[in-house]
């Protein structure tokens, strides 16, 4: 059986598996992994829908000569949902107070509400907040949804340009502690407040990287396990940064001490500095195949030699 995904033919050993269904499973976590959605199936030339999928399921492999995949990239999906999200954001503030009050109803059932409850659970749970009359108003909700569009159409930009944040937020981090001490809490609020939000879009940023094929696939263990030097620094982060917000909600102002200046501080310098080095790798290994091709097609002679 052949497998063809976006009009490639995939090079795959099928050792154990024994009915589409167990192609198509391991498939779509493949492909997830790699940031794309399936969106489109055919089998032996006929396009499969929603209402044959568990018939088709039960095939076994060598009933079946080819598969056709086609897929989405899920940053191009997820560039197209803020696009729409705000047009709504546009047509919910045109609206009267009775119409308001109906449209979150309508909104939740729309692709555009379903896609960012399946990918960006936080900004859906903004979206409900603003369209069912919540704390959050419109103007918030535009200005997080346009920060999260720069990071889906330039990641290498967004990321760069937080270097000076990064490093603000961790002097402000090792003043901490003492902030805590001497009562001064609405500083060491905010403190925590910039950490966290500067912590969750450097990992927003880190997946769109890896999706749009910014960072060095080898280098990240799509399992989680952490089996290399980047994926190891991204878990052991994120196990740091619980720590110092349970020490911080305990006001455990010695532990705080501790993890902000031996651990959050210098690891949050360590995790950004490999995310640019590894940006530049993979603008090298990208730059070098090309110049290698460039000359293969210039000096046919001497590579048929």
């Amino acid at each position: 059986m052949e497998i063809r995904i976006n009009e490639k033919t995939l090079d795959v050993n099928l050792d154990t598996e024994k009915t589409i269904g167990d192609v198509l499973t391991g498939l779509e976590q493949w492909l997830t992994n790699c940031g794309h959605r399936l969106s489109e199936l055919n089998i032996d030339g006929a396009c499969i829908n929603a209402s044959m999928i568990e018939k088709v399921f039960l095939r076994e492999i060598d009933t079946v000569k080819f598969i056709d995949i086609k897929t989405n990239s899920i940053s191009e999906l997820t560039a197209a949902s803020l696009l729409n999200l705000l047009e709504d954001i546009n047509e919910y503030e045109g609206l009267n107070f009775d119409e308001k009050a109906k449209f979150f109803e309508k909104w939740k059932e729309s692709a555009t509400a379903g896609f960012l409850y399946a990918e960006t659970s936080d900004l859906y749970a903004f979206c409900v907040s603003t369209f069912s009359g919540g704390s959050m108003d419109t103007k918030t909700l535009i200005s997080i949804t346009e920060e999260i569009q720069r990071e889906v159409n330039d990641p290498v930009n967004e990321i760069i340009k937080l270097q000076q944040i990064i490093n603000d937020v961790c002097e402000k981090l090792i003043e901490l502690p003492l902030d805590i001490q001497t009562g001064k809490d609405a500083q060491a609020a905010k403190t925590i407040q910039i950490f966290s939000a500067v912590t969750e879009k450097i990992f927003r940023i880190f997946r769109q990287l890896f999706n749009q094929g910014y960072l060095l696939v080898n280098d990240i263990s799509l399992s989680g396990s952490g089996t290399n030097p980047l994926n190891d620094l991204i878990i052991d982060f994120s196990k740091i940064l619980k720590d110092l917000l349970d020490a911080y909600e305990k006001n455990d102002s010695v532990l705080v001490g501790d993890l902000t200046e031996y651990e959050a501080s210098p690891k949050l310098k360590a995790l950004y500095a490999a995310i640019l080095e590894n940006i530049k790798n993979q603008a090298e290994t990208k730059n070098n195949n090309a110049h290698t091709a460039l000359a293969v097609l210039c000096a046919p002679d001497a590579a048929q030699d």
